[in-house]
């Protein structure tokens, strides 16, 4: 059986700034398409965006799984205090990139500072994109509440699903929730029980099941094909 996709290293370093990556082809694409995004200390290669970029590749989806600036620029380490723009416009690169591949919907992901980056561009721009996919927003720093990061979330309007751990310190189902209620677009958030800011992934360690359930849950929210 041929793979239902295939994997190649993505570069454009005509934008500013560059967007880098690995583009997911389907074997049979549906036109859809998705930029996904890490968090601050990881990069493209976190193995829960290789898997998710798999099975959206599998199911029609071109898949874009790219490093934010600031990760091009230094291999290592968090982002800095003044990193957050230019990595917003970096995603905004990576969108209209995608868009010259796929000429269908386009969508944004992202897990942890990946997500609120995205999450943050799409307030400020709600024609950008058909949806994101928000992968352990960090709500506020760890068990500190005192400090929310909700100040974009009354301007997004951009339909969101939110998918969170049941003891992700940097957020609460239960302040989601409430987070969630300021967010004047469609939004659902789905919770995977037990699991911390990683989602459950530590090190390489796959766990399939997590992934088909935020795939069929992506489908279903979005209203993409069965599969």
């Amino acid at each position: 059986m041929p793979p239902s996709s295939t994997v190649t290293e993505f570069s454009d370093t005509t934008l500013d700034p560059p967007v880098r990556g690995f583009l997911h082809t389907p074997q049979s694409p549906d036109g859809d398409g998705i930029v996904l995004t890490h968090g601050a200390g990881s990069n493209a290669n976190a193995p829960l965006l290789a898997a998710l970029a798999e099975a959206f590749a599998a199911s029609g989806m071109t898949v874009l799984r790219c490093d934010l600036p600031y990760r091009q620029a230094r291999a290592y380490g968090p982002p800095g205090p003044g990193d957050a723009t230019r990595d917003r416009r970096g995603l905004r690169n990576a969108t209209e990139a995608l868009g010259q591949i796929a000429p269908g919907r386009r969508f944004l992901g992202g897990h942890s500072y990946g997500g609120r980056q995205s999450s943050m561009l799409c307030a400020d721009d709600p024609q950008l994109v058909e949806g994101l996919l928000l992968l352990s927003y960090p709500l506020h720093p760890p068990r500190r509440p005192e400090q929310p990061r909700t100040q974009h979330l009354p301007k997004l309007n951009t339909p969101a699903l939110f998918v969170s751990g049941t003891r992700d310190p940097f957020g609460t189902l239960e302040e989601l929730e409430q987070a969630l209620k300021l967010i004047p677009a469609r939004t659902k958030l789905m919770s995977v029980e037990g699991a911390g800011h990683d989602l459950g992934w530590k090190g390489k360690a796959t766990k399939p099941e997590l992934v088909k359930e935020i795939d069929v849950a992506f489908s279903e929210f979005f209203g993409r094909p069965d599969h």
